[in-house]
């Protein structure tokens, strides 16, 4: 029964991850404000490594449908390979523009959020900003990858650029829902230098680094 109820978990976040995305598609679509960021908060963006293999894998799948629907000669198979295909086109553009629109944010409280699109989002309170600092770094590893030491590594195109020491650890809930925490939290952003800004005048770290 553990494992059922495991498996139903799973599948309720990644329909939850993909509304997100699709609601942030007609976000993007329409140019609205970046989801999550308010009067005095500092946007963060941090798709500037991915989006090139984004549009990428969308020429590359377009590619693939326009071939299929060229060569598969029954109606009946023709049509469902094209939904699905048609589907795959619009999930990888719902992901990209759930991070364009999920942007990490520097809130006027002091506060971190850090996030990627629909997928990760955790809020670092101003009192435990340890130290913060321009790292850029290459680690191998998924998308959260957390160490034994309680390091997590929110890798963006094979890179991170910014390392966040943490005064204690933080919960945060992994993108299928597992739960973790870590001490130290390094991720990218497309302008480090200007978010290690903002978060030293917003949250001065504890030790003054």
């Amino acid at each position: 029964m553990n494992g059922i109820r495991q498996a139903v978990s799973v599948v309720r976040r990644l329909l939850l991850h993909e509304l997100r995305a699709a609601a942030s598609l007609g976000r993007w679509a329409l140019r609205r404000t970046p989801h999550g960021v308010g009067a005095g908060d500092v946007a963060a963006g941090y798709t500037g490594p991915q989006t090139a293999m984004m549009y990428g894998l969308l020429f590359v799948s377009l590619i693939e449908t326009v071939g299929l629907a060229v060569l598969i000669p029954w109606p009946a198979v023709h049509r469902v390979v094209l939904v699905l295909d048609v589907y795959g086109l619009l999930l990888v553009l719902a992901m990209h523009a759930a991070c364009v629109t999920r942007p990490h944010v520097v809130r006027s409280d002091g506060s971190l959020r850090i996030r990627y699109g629909a997928l990760f989002d955790l809020t670092v309170p101003p009192d435990a900003v340890a130290s913060v600092r321009v790292d850029r770094r290459y680690p191998e590893g998924r998308l959260v990858t957390l160490s034994q030491d309680g390091v997590l590594d929110l890798i963006v195109g094979s890179q991170t650029s910014v390392t966040l020491e943490l005064t204690r650890p933080l919960p945060f809930i992994r993108p299928l829902g597992a739960r973790a925490r870590a001490s130290t939290v390094r991720f990218h952003a497309d302008d480090p230098r200007g978010l290690v800004t903002a978060l030293r005048q917003l949250a001065p770290p504890q030790d003054g680094a």
